[in-house]
């Protein structure tokens, strides 16, 4: 067995979400519940195949998200995984509780835009996600002014009251 960590190449600001789903329904399915969601999202989704013909399945509604979920999901070709990118002003805040209910779906591993690395191990049959790393290791404790900038921003972006 090897241990591989694999980053997800994406540009710095690109939120996406990653997980584990079980059938190949999972990709029509995802791809309904976005749009259900959140009329007009733009998105691109990938789903690694774990059986038949193995392949990246995809779909998607813009074709810079679906091209970077494909070369993604292709990199990290663990069975059963997905990735979705979302475009510009598309979060996953506000999809993520849509794609836990999905029948298929088993895990999700993160929601970010940070820049993170898919830990893996490949074995003779395939590969598995062990985890990932999202973002940096924390520095500090939140000191006053901290606290001001962050319940701040929540605000500014409309989250909180």
């Amino acid at each position: 067995m090897q241990l591989i960590a694999l980053k997800i190449d994406k540009p710095e600001t690109t939120n996406f979400i990653f997980g584990q789903t079980h059938f190949i329904k999972s990709v029509e399915d995802i791809h309904e519940a976005l749009v259900n969601t959140v009329p007009g999202i733009q998105f691109g989704l990938a789903f690694c195949e774990a059986s038949g013909e193995h392949l990246v399945r995809w779909s998607g509604t813009d074709t810079t998200m679906i091209e970077l979920a494909r070369k993604n999901a292709q990199t990290i070709a663990a069975g059963h995984s997905f990735i979705i990118f979302l475009a510009d002003g598309f979060y996953p805040l506000n999809v993520l509780n849509t794609i836990k209910l999905v029948p298929e779906v088993c895990r999700i591993f993160c929601a970010t835009a940070n820049p993170v690395e898919v830990i893996l191990a490949e074995t003779e049959q395939g590969r598995a996600v062990l985890g990932i790393v999202d973002g940096v290791c924390a520095t500090e404790i939140e000191g006053d002014e901290d606290i001001l900038r962050r319940k701040g921003l929540l605000r500014q972006i409309g989250y909180k009251l």
